[in-house]
């Protein structure tokens, strides 16, 4: 069975993992990076996020969506050419695009169905074994509803799953968003139970960050 055709156009998904590259000017300020980063049409901000103290190697994410790749690319650009972006590196970036869920209908991203962010996300690449995808059809769709029923007992948590495959390393991206960061790790804990993790190659690196005014994450960076 192959994966349902999304309708209209496709939406792209892309997280930056960022850090401050070099000391520069602390009492710059960042008004021209943020004015560059919600500069293209079409392209919207979920949240950004601070990963000051929880992480050694980044400060910040920045998850921004959109229906054009082009101008996505284009906001990167912009950021970088401010006198405040030649300061910042991407440590990471994560890219997906929105498809439908081959094996539960009535499933998609959460940022896609408009629900509010939360307070807390941590975000994930995600490879699956070869033997997977040589198993039955029926087979793979049995295990993920058992997965996707060990989620659903967290109600406070949301997810938020795109697809990489030919765009970048891994071949999904995984979002988890919650305002406990406690319950984000007793859900994960939980989904380790499933059958089908025993199908999984690799899903880290994991990054967990701080939902904030864009103003102050972007400060970060600065």
């Amino acid at each position: 069975m192959t994966a349902q055709q999304v309708e209209g156009p496709n939406v792209y998904s892309v997280f930056w993992v960022l850090r401050r590259a070099r000391a520069g000017d602390r009492s710059g300020s960042s008004e021209q990076l943020q004015q560059a980063l919600l500069s293209q049409d079409g392209v919207r901000l979920r949240g950004a996020y601070s990963l000051a103290g929880l992480r050694p190697d980044a400060d910040a994410i920045l998850w921004l969506h959109g229906n054009d790749l082009d101008a996505i690319q284009t906001t990167w650009t912009c950021m970088v050419e401010t006198e405040a972006g030649r300061d910042i590196e991407a440590v990471n970036t994560y890219l997906g695009v929105v498809t439908p869920s081959q094996y539960v209908a009535d499933h998609s991203p959460a940022f896609i169905r408009g629900v509010a962010p939360r307070r807390y996300l941590s975000v994930y690449p995600f490879v699956k074994t070869a033997e997977w995808y040589l198993l039955p059809y029926e087979e793979r769709q049995r295990m993920m509803r058992e997965h996707g029923e060990l989620g659903r007992e967290f109600p406070g948590i949301l997810t938020n799953t795109v697809s990489s495959f030919g765009l970048a390393d891994q071949e999904f991206v995984v979002a988890i968003e919650g305002d406990d960061p406690g319950e984000i790790m007793q859900m994960m804990q939980r989904l380790r139970a499933a059958e089908v993790r025993k199908y999984t190659t690799y899903d880290t690196p994991i990054y967990l960050g701080r939902r904030m005014d864009v103003e102050d994450v972007l400060q970060l960076l600065v």
